[in-house]
Parts: structure tokens; sequence; C-alpha cells
């Protein structure tokens, strides 16, 4: 855990992104996917179009992702937060009253954008940024914020469906988002002094001939980038197709959707348990160390599924794609901060966070597809387990470049 004088100094930066990791809820695949049925039955989907019009929106959100995620290297924190929870907000209406599969591209645009993307992005790179020698914890207890809503909402939701509609939960959740902006000016009180200590040390830094930050151009141009971007998409692509399928993998199963949204406890508990000890490894080890080998709980979790159907499987399913969101957030959040520094960091994260929510958004279409024709969800889990192990091969070959890539920033 993080030492008590660092939280007494630091508990207001620290709490924003807990608080802004768990405002990112509502545009995780998880929280649309509880209302895939619902919204397949109003507009007469099925699994693989409204998978595809999940990717549409979601590609789409990860195109303009890479241009508006790199402004908070440019726009003040506070600044930049309000506006992203205010335009999620804005999306939870809207989203609650979509009229046809256009509007809901939309809606899932804008969700996947402000939610998934935006709120994590702002709540990581901060911890990366400002929390050099504490990076892997404080981004290790930042992202329990999203694993909060993850305990909480699928039987908050599932239980709201019994008394109001599906568009009535997301008018509520936009109603509570609008709500919660306040504390983003309560949580920064005063950043305006770490921003400018911040720059002061890295021109220092660089002054002293020890090196600079590197530029997102600087970065494309290392091999080890490109060899480690697999292993970074496996769990974005995976776990997303399957948890937006949960509908599928519960009926296939014969399982209960109550014993799937139960089991979500599960998923946050494991993934808790592992954010927690990821972060003084990743502290210890490094991140870019950890990439070969941290698939190795998301193949277990995929095999758990050909494995047998008894109802105990979905809780130990659901666990080990946890273990696997909790360390695959701590080593993708850490990692380009460790390659590439902390002054474009905003720029860097956004590319490589893009690629990986446009590789979990054409999961749902990838995998609505071929459950439309017929293919086993066994059958794709053992494909998912295959591409880890393939991917983890790939990704040990990348320290070889690391010497040439290392950048003077201490990694």
């Amino acid at each position: 855990m993080l030492p008590l004088s660092f939280l007494v100094a630091n508990w207001r930066l620290v709490a924003f992104g807990i608080f802004m990791c768990f405002c990112s809820n509502p545009g995780q695949t998880y929280f649309i996917s509880l209302f895939s049925g619902e919204i397949r039955g109003d507009f007469a989907l099925s699994h693989g179009e409204f998978g595809s019009i999940y990717s549409v929106g979601t590609l789409a959100s990860a195109a303009t992702f890479v241009w508006l995620g790199r402004l908070i290297d440019r726009v003040p924190l506070v600044t930049f937060a309000t506006a992203v929870l205010g335009a999620l907000a804005g999306m939870c209406f809207f989203m609650g009253a979509v009229w046809g599969a256009g509007a809901l591209a939309v809606a899932v645009f804008g969700l996947r954008l402000f939610g998934q993307g935006l709120s994590s992005h702002t709540a990581i790179t901060t911890m990366g940024r400002y929390f050099e020698a504490q990076r892997g914890r404080t981004i290790s207890i930042a992202s329990l914020g999203q694993l909060a809503g993850q305990a909480v909402f699928p039987p908050l939701v599932v239980a709201a469906f019994a008394i109001v509609s599906w568009r009535l939960v997301w008018v509520g959740a936009g109603l509570a988002w609008l709500a919660m902006i306040p504390l983003v000016f309560v949580l920064l009180r005063g950043h305006g002094a770490r921003e400018r200590v911040l720059r002061a040390s890295r021109a220092a830094v660089t002054s002293r001939g020890r090196g600079r930050d590197r530029a997102l151009g600087e970065a494309l141009r290392d091999p080890g980038l490109w060899l480690r971007l697999p292993t970074l998409f496996a769990p974005a692509f995976i776990t997303t197709g399957f948890i937006f399928h949960q509908v599928h993998v519960a009926e296939t199963k014969g399982w209960s959707l109550t014993l799937m949204a139960a089991s979500f406890t599960m998923y946050a508990a494991a993934s808790v348990v592992v954010l927690i000890a990821s972060g003084p490894l990743v502290n210890r080890v490094s991140a870019r160390r950890l990439v070969p080998v941290y698939l190795l709980p998301l193949a277990l979790g995929a095999l758990a599924l050909v494995a047998s159907d008894p109802p105990v499987m979905a809780p130990v399913f659901l666990g080990l794609l946890g273990v696997s969101t909790g360390i695959s957030a701590v080593v993708s959040g850490a990692l380009w901060a460790e390659l590439y520094g902390v002054t474009h960091l905003g720029a860097i994260r956004a590319f490589g966070h893009a690629l990986m929510v446009f590789s979990s958004g054409l999961a749902p279409a990838a995998m609505g597809l071929l459950i439309d024709w017929g293919t086993s969800v066994e059958a794709i889990a053992v494909a998912s387990a295959a591409y880890c192990a393939a991917a983890s091969a790939l990704a040990a070959t990348a320290g070889r470049s690391h010497r040439a890539a290392a950048l003077g920033t201490g990694s």
C-alpha cells in the first residue's frame, strides 16, 4: 500500500484518479452489455447486428480518441475533466432517448469515447504523470474506482429493470454524473502548483543532459512498441467480446443472467486483489518485463469456458477475467511512462489506448458474427487462448530492442 505520509500529502489527486475511473463505468462494455437483451428486443436486432452497431460506435470513438486524448497534455486538468464528465452525462441522456440503429451507434460512440476512453485516460495519465516514484501503486489504486462500479452496477441495473424501463436507467445515470461534476473542483484544488513543479523538474532533467522525454513520432519508431502491442490488444478484445456476449454465454452454458450478474462480484474482487498486488510488483519489476507473461490468467479464463458447464464455472470464468483485468490495468497504465517519459504521455497513451479500443470495438462484431454463423463458445475460447500464447511469445522478443529505445527516463 501507499505510505501514509504520501497519502496525506497527495490524497486529493489520488482520490481524483479513483473518481475518474469510477466515472468511466457507463462507457464500459460490461455496463452497456447489461442492456443488450432489452435493446435487441426493442430494435429487433440479432447478436451480430447489435455487435456490429457497437463496433461501429467503438471504432469511431477510437479514431476520435487519438486526437482528443492528447489534449490532456495541453489543457488544464480541471477543464479537461469537467468537459469529459459533462459530455458523458449528456451521452447517458442521449442513450435513454435513442430511436433507431443510427442513433444507437451515436450513443455508443459517445459513451465509449467519454466513458471508457477519456474518463479512464484522464485518471491513468494523471497518476502516471505526477507520481513517478509510486506510479504502479497509484495506478492500481485509481483503477479501483472502475472495479467498484463493476461490483455495484450489474446487480443494481438488473434490479432496476424490475422497476423502470431501461431508458429511465440511462436517464438516472445522466443525472447522477451531472451531480458529481463539482467533485472535480474539490479534488483538484491547488493542482496548478503541482503542475508548475512538474514542468520545472522535467526542464531541469533535460538541461542536465540526462535525456528527454520522447514525443509520439519517436515512440512510433521504436520496434519494441509494435512487438508489445499484440499483448495489449488481447485483454481488450477477448474480455470485451465475452462480456458483451455474456447473455449468449450464459444461455449456452445454462447459467442464469442473475448468476452472471452475481459473478461480476467475483470479477471485481479478483481485480481488486490483483490490482493491489500489481502496483508494488510493477514498481519493483517494471511493466515492460511483465508484458510477456501477464496474459496467462486471460488464457486460463478462456479455457475455463471449455472445461465444463456447472454454475460454479461462471464465477471461475469471470474471476480469471478479473485477474487479467487487474494486472493489465496496471501494466498498460505504467508501460508508456516507463518507456517514453511523461511530457508527451497523453499523446502516446492516447495512441496506444485508441488501438486497444479499436481491438475492443472489433470484438462484439467479430464474436457476434461467429455466434450467428454457429461457432461454439468453446471454439472461440480455444482461439482466444491460442492468441494469448502467440502474442506473449512475440512480446518476449521486445526486450532486445529496449536498449536502443530506452530513452533516458530511467526505464
